[in-house]
């Protein structure tokens, strides 16, 4: 991990942000280089930066991870002006222990024998790399700041815009 004083801060910052919207499209690079994504759930974002999702074990996406790791995850809240990026490394695994600690009966759709379903696996994603931008959702608090910019002719402040690197 980074070792700037900031990083921690920022880190939780980010975490906080990625659990008030729950739904990431996750990229993966599939056998011929192209790009390919899907919404997935995150059941779990730890303050260390890793990032839990079930999957699969043997779908395409965890096929598609095992020959290239690096992923990115996008997450967006349009209604709040919460948009994040997260560049990491991937892994597929098959962990009990955690599977029972995440499982939720909302996963029996896609796992109908439960936790104990001879498909079910786990995406690790190790956060490397993250950038969120978060503006005022208040229309006139985005006005007022289009019209100090223009009046002072520097550029407008569209809210907190952080690079997270680990």
């Amino acid at each position: 991990m980074n070792n700037d004083p900031n990083t921690k801060e920022n880190l939780d910052k980010l975490i906080s942000r990625i659990k008030d919207v729950k739904i990431a499209m996750m990229t993966t690079v599939d056998d011929d280089g192209t790009l390919r994504s899907r919404p997935m759930k995150t059941q779990q974002s730890e303050t260390d930066g890793n990032l839990w999702f079930f999957t699969g074990y043997e779908s395409g996406k965890s096929h598609e991870i095992d020959h290239d790791a690096h992923v990115n995850l996008s997450y967006a809240n349009p209604d709040d002006n919460l948009y994040v990026s997260v560049s990491g490394r991937a892994q597929v695994l098959r962990d009990q222990q955690k599977i029972d600690q995440l499982w939720s009966p909302d996963l029996k759709a896609w796992f109908p024998d439960g936790k104990e379903d001879k498909n079910i696996g786990l995406i690790r994603v190790k956060i490397e790399k993250a950038e969120y931008w978060d503006t005022p959702s208040n229309t006139m608090v985005t006005l007022i700041g289009m019209a100090k910019a223009a009046i002072t002719g520097e550029p407008a402040k569209g809210g907190e815009n952080k690079k997270i690197n680990l």
